[in-house]
């Protein structure tokens, strides 16, 4: 597998440290309000590469921190009138209901920044005793002028940095372009007793220590939204491989912007929808297929009609699983015939075509292609009038499920009914057993409660099919 590493600005192939086992990070949300789109591209597309690996046979050790402790939080909670832990706690929660919806499966791992205090102030002296790092009046300061590779990551040195940043400039800083490790505690936040005073933790000193605890000093991938390239990921290098004497990452893996309708996402615009608003209007489901349309470090635009492309292909994949489930339950019985036994023969190729999209920097947008070409040929195969068997709809249902769970593409919160399934599966047996019974009336009355339900109802020679308007 081929992997873009920002770090040296091209496709490497991907070769752990440890045979058969994946050490990975990926930066989180700092939880002070729902997550909007433009959040939902990384924690979909690096969701979908830890499932890639795990098909592949490796055993992923996924890690992706909260940030529960920010000045972001601190103003929500003087703004809500409640505590910062509180705020925390209510988007954490408000995080794993849109991640569910999403498709994205919980982390291995899912540390807080409050829960690493120790880890956090361990490395911060570290970082103190080696000569990196300094104290001023209650606060720690990283010295980036003794980091002679600060800027590898961004491929810039620091002069030129510091010229295009915008620097919380500061008196008492040896040099503008150096970074808070430590914050001293202002009067009614929250606080933990330190060498240097009661304070917090910077932003990007949290990473360095969660990583290092969870997956050890030098971890294989590392990923993250463009925005995070500088500073905070340029930071946790500097921070990690000063304390630890050793590489930090080896693939840096980043995704591309989101714009909205081609302009840049921004508050400022009114422009940004979070996961929630744009899952009210079109579905969770509609949202990952959007994002896995387009391959990972490409631009994005997210637009209605777009999003409507993408809802239109995802329907198609799902009417196609749906009519093999029905059908391997209602088809003709019997062994597969000799065209429907080649078509699952020719089950290899597409596989491999799958897989050499998602080896070459995890290509969704290629994958998703493949897995068109199936659908339109298992849509074929699986025609009534070709009178399909058990067998082949079997076959076929199980490759399609696992094609499309390797993206995550059909089990999101969309699919979750509370036994809508259930009930609409019970009122179409009673159907059943009134036409059989030859009372059309009460066939009829069933057909139109169903009908109410939003279900468009067919009947076919295999028996009844379902599906929601």
């Amino acid at each position: 597998m081929k992997l873009f590493n920002t770090m040296t600005m091209k496709k490497e192939e991907f070769v752990p440290i440890e045979e058969g086992k994946v050490r990975m990070y990926a930066c989180g949300p700092t939880v002070y309000n729902y997550i909007h789109v433009g959040n939902a591209r990384p924690i979909i597309m690096f969701d979908v590469l830890r499932r890639y690996l795990e098909y592949r046979g490796y055993d992923v050790t996924f890690v992706q921190n909260f940030t529960d402790v920010d000045d972001k939080i601190i103003n929500r909670a003087a703004e809500e009138g409640i505590s910062s832990e509180e705020v925390a706690r209510k988007y954490i929660d408000e995080y794993f209901t849109d991640a569910k919806g999403l498709g994205v499966r919980p982390a291995t791992i899912h540390p807080k920044a409050t829960e690493n205090i120790r880890e956090i102030i361990d490395m911060v002296q570290t970082l103190v005793d080696k000569g990196y790092a300094y104290a001023v009046d209650g606060d720690v300061y990283y010295r980036t002028a003794k980091f002679t590779d600060y800027g590898k990551l961004s491929h810039q040195p620091l002069e030129d940095l510091q010229a295009g940043a915008r620097i919380d400039v500061s008196d008492v800083k040896e040099n503008p372009m150096d970074f808070a490790l430590w914050k001293a505690a202002k009067p009614g936040e929250p606080s933990w007793d330190s060498p240097w005073g009661p304070g917090r933790p910077g932003w990007h000193i949290e990473c360095s220590a969660m990583s290092t605890r969870y997956l050890g000093k030098t971890i294989d991938i590392h990923c993250g939204g463009q925005d995070l390239i500088f500073p905070h990921h340029e930071n946790e290098i500097a921070q990690s491989e000063a304390a630890n004497g050793q590489k930090f990452v080896n693939y840096w893996v980043h995704n591309g912007f989101i714009s909205i309708d081609n302009k840049k996402m921004s508050k400022s615009l009114g422009n940004f929808f979070t996961v929630r608003e744009a899952a009210e209007a079109y579905g969770y489901s509609t949202i990952r297929m959007f994002m896995l349309m387009s391959h990972y470090r490409s631009p994005l635009n997210y637009s209605g009609e777009i999003l409507l492309q993408a809802q239109n292909g995802l329907e198609r994949i799902r009417t196609c699983r749906e009519n093999l489930a029905f059908l391997a339950d209602n088809g003709a019985e019997g062994e597969m015939k000799p065209e429907e036994r080649a078509f699952t023969e020719s089950f290899g190729g597409y596989r491999d075509r799958f897989v050499a999209a998602m080896e070459d920097d995890f290509n969704t947008a290629d994958a998703i292609s493949v897995i068109f070409e199936l659908v339109r040929e298992a849509n074929s195969a699986s025609a009534s009038d070709k009178a399909p068997t058990r067998a082949l709809c079997a076959e076929t249902l199980r490759f399609l499920d696992e094609l499309t769970g390797v993206l995550g593409l059909l089990y999101g919160g969309d699919e979750a009914d509370d036994g809508f399934a259930e009930k609409v599966e019970s009122l179409i047996a009673q159907r059943a057993e009134a036409r059989k019974a030859k009372n059309w009336a009460e066939a009829d009355r069933l057909r139109d409660e169903i009908k109410a339900m939003g279900v468009i109802l067919e009947d076919t020679p295999q028996g009844a099919k379902w599906k929601k308007a």
